[in-house]
């Protein structure tokens, strides 16, 4: 086996958030064919523990800890250095010398998970680079700034700008530069035409097998209840603002019509303001809970109510994969490979929404949307052949 390096902006493990279950998987598929040298850092401190789990699929594992206030704060150096306050976030003198070493015993292949980890390698001469982007991160940060005030707005504004460019060096040194969805990987080909016959994309996946209403246990839910679930990490902005507009804006207008709809909220570090939904009527906030499959087993309806969404929604396919139908922005659906049958339950506009929440809850799934969504997944996503597409990138 060649040896290869394997950069990573948060642990890849577990597969529990969005970008750690595609981190996750990147690893496995490489680790079946490549001693890999995992460079990554842990935000998390309970994430320590899995540590030995790594160790057992690599041939070398460095973790560093990285302390979020003091990242944040170190990040405000880009002001003064004039680039993405994202790079001096991730930038550690011990993960750069970690990466020296490696390369100093003769590795010369690397793959990049998030833009800001390419630092590492940028500028070194004679290596292999595949850059897996994931989403079009500059955009996102465009649309932060569409919903922020001043002084928030000028600050992302300025993070789309230098990141865009820092994406655009990073492309250019890149074999190839990989996007989660065709349309991001389009997108960016427009905002990087110098780099556009590099670009590509490999989609996600989801695993069937775990994510199947076979295996949805018992009932969380009270007796009586009509249960909506929004599922997610809930420190995440756009998670977070998702679950306080449905819980603000939609829900009302569903509970005048069916007064046992209940709006649940299920996922990993609440915030205050998530938290303080649960004094809404009709609004449960759960925190955590050790397996979310019984929350969309049980639901009349899944919820993804993101007004502000890159690549593909993870909780979109996990709940089509528990054959559950699934009330979305437009947004939210975005990134899933188009069927118009889905369209019956998606709207931004919170009457509309609402309306189609109501047929759901009154009627059930009449159209099959769970059956057809669980089809869609089986057909599209599905991690081994979505990986595949990698390995010629690799190749000498």
């Amino acid at each position: 086996m060649d040896d290869l390096l394997l950069l990573v902006h948060r642990i890849p493990y577990p597969p529990n958030k969005g970008d750690k279950i595609r981190s996750y998987r990147l690893l496995r598929h490489l680790a079946a064919r490549y001693r890999v040298h995992l460079g990554a850092f842990v935000d998390d401190p309970d994430d320590w523990r899995h540590a030995e789990a790594l160790r057992a699929w690599c041939a070398d594992v460095h973790l560093l800890p990285l302390d979020t206030r003091k990242a944040r704060l170190r990040s405000l150096r880009g002001l003064l250095a004039g680039e993405a306050l994202s790079l001096p976030y991730y930038r550690d003198r011990g993960m750069r010398n970690w990466v020296r070493s490696v390369l100093d015993r003769g590795v010369r292949k690397s793959v990049v998970f998030s833009s800001a980890m390419a630092q590492y390698v940028l500028d070194v001469p004679g290596i292999t680079r595949v850059t897996d982007f994931v989403d079009v991160d500059s955009d996102k940060w465009l649309q932060y700034a569409t919903a922020k005030r001043w002084p928030m707005n000028w600050v992302y504004r300025r993070e789309a700008a230098r990141l865009l460019a820092f994406d655009r060096r990073v492309a250019a040194a890149s074999r190839v530069a990989l996007f989660v969805t065709a349309a991001e990987a389009e997108l960016f080909r427009r905002l990087a035409p110098d780099s556009a016959g590099r670009v590509a994309h490999y989609d996600n996946g989801v695993d069937a097998v775990y994510f199947d209403a076979a295996h949805g246990g018992s009932d969380p839910y009270p007796a009586g209840s009509l249960p909506l679930v929004f599922t997610g990490a809930m420190d995440y902005w756009a998670n977070v603002d998702a679950v306080a507009w449905f819980a603000r804006d939609v829900l009302p207008l569903i509970r005048a019509k069916v007064p046992t709809a209940v709006f649940w909220i299920v996922g990993s570090r609440p915030t205050a303001e998530v938290r303080a939904l649960g004094d809404l009527p009709g609004v449960h906030v759960t925190g955590g809970v050790p397996d979310i499959r019984p929350y969309l087993a049980h639901a009349r309806s899944a919820v993804a109510s993101l007004r502000i969404a890159r690549g593909v929604q993870n909780k979109v396919l996990e709940a089509m994969a528990m054959a559950r139908p699934v009330l979305a922005t437009p947004a939210a659906m975005d990134g899933i490979v188009p069927d118009r049958r889905f369209d019956a339950l998606v709207s931004d506009v919170p009457a509309e929404l609402a309306a189609r929440a109501v047929t759901v809850l009154r009627d059930g799934d009449r159209d099959g949307l769970g059956a057809l969504g669980r089809a869609h997944v089986l057909a599209h996503y599905d991690w081994t052949r979505n990986l595949s597409a990698l390995d010629a990138y690799l190749e000498d």
